[in-house]
């Protein structure tokens, strides 16, 4: 071996091991049915359904809600008696004209008389105690509601959501009405969506779509939907489309994808029911993700038995959601880009 008369070897010198990849694997969260987040800057806000209050949990990283890294606490519990008493369902968390809203469904025991209700919290930390309760959001038509979203389309807010067409529980459809304000739904409830495909109806009775959530890529607003009923396996995602510039309050603008169902169980995977599910960006916003609940057994249902989940997605040549298949619970996955 050659050496120089410094003694130093010319043979190539290994360089410094490169770091290891940050991974996590799934659950995020272990009991996390209907998961939402909220995401502002790098800082992402997460709630569920706990059925007893509303709990935020807010992180730099969404790999790490079960860490440290995340700061967790209750911020609403309900009145002992009353109509938003009981049957706390699917809370969202969302920021409008820097005011802090959570929307949420409940009811007084009764499941007959779930409607929607709203608190308001005006300072800039959304776990601080200034959570204010501002009753019920009257919605057209007061019949029975849950899984309210309001989404912005062409700078008109609008609120969506699952109720009945009736009194009684036939099935559960999707509506849209516009907003006067982020408290406020005016005029006509519009129905977007009735389960009538057949992996939307699943054999269920009542049959089911609920759950809408929103997100825009490439000129169309896409709101997916869960359906099948959570009570059974067969609960799965789809989505419908609208180009952005229609109007979302004409049914006849909106479009099933064509390849719906998007996102199925998948038994080798420990993923059944996959569904309710929201969205987020990646720290570097180059990343899309979503944010699901599943069961790791079959005919586990609707309960606590459903852990929160979350896995990257792309988008094909055409501009549609490509989800894949729900990943294994265990499976090494990179952490979002920016982590």
């Amino acid at each position: 071996m050659a050496c120089d008369p410094s003694g130093n070897s010319d043979t190539p010198q290994p360089g410094p091991e490169p770091e290891p990849e940050a991974t996590f694997v799934n659950p995020v969260y272990q009991v996390g049915p209907d998961p939402w987040v909220f995401q502002e800057g790098d800082t992402y806000y997460v709630t569920y359904t706990t059925g007893r209050n509303i709990t935020l949990i807010e992180t730099d990283k969404m790999s790490g809600l079960r860490t440290a890294a995340a700061r967790t606490r209750t911020v609403w519990s309900p009145p002992s008696s009353g109509m938003n008493s009981s049957q706390i369902w699917a809370p969202e968390v969302h920021r409008i004209d820097g005011t802090w809203y959570v929307y949420y469904a409940a009811s007084d025991g009764n499941n007959d008389n779930h409607r929607m209700w709203v608190l308001a919290n005006e300072n800039d930390d959304p776990l601080s105690d200034n959570w204010e309760d501002r009753g019920e959001l009257e919605l057209p038509d007061d019949k029975w509601a849950i899984d309210g979203s309001p989404v912005d389309i062409d700078g008109q807010l609008y609120f969506a959501w699952s109720g009945w067409d009736g009194n009684t529980n036939v099935q559960q459809d999707i509506y849209l009405a516009k907003m006067d304000s982020p408290t406020e739904v005016s005029g006509e409830r519009v129905r977007l969506l009735e389960p009538d495909a057949a992996w939307e109806t699943n054999g269920t009775d009542p049959r089911v779509v609920e759950g809408p959530q929103f997100i825009t890529h490439d000129g169309s607003l896409f709101m997916f939907y869960s359906a099948g009923g959570c009570w059974t396996d067969g609960y799965s995602l789809g989505a419908m489309q609208l180009n952005i510039g229609e109007d979302p309050m004409d049914v006849a603008n909106w479009s099933r994808l064509d390849q719906n169902p998007l996102f199925t169980s998948n038994a080798a995977a420990r993923a059944y029911g996959p569904g309710h599910n929201s969205f987020f960006t990646s720290p570097d916003g180059s990343e899309s993700w979503i944010l699901y609940h599943a069961n790791a057994e079959p005919g586990q249902g609707c309960g606590d038995e459903r852990s929160m989940r979350m896995q990257p997605f792309t988008w094909s040549a055409e501009g549609l959601p490509v989800l894949g298949d729900p990943v294994a619970l265990g499976q090494s996955l990179p952490v979002p880009a920016g982590e």
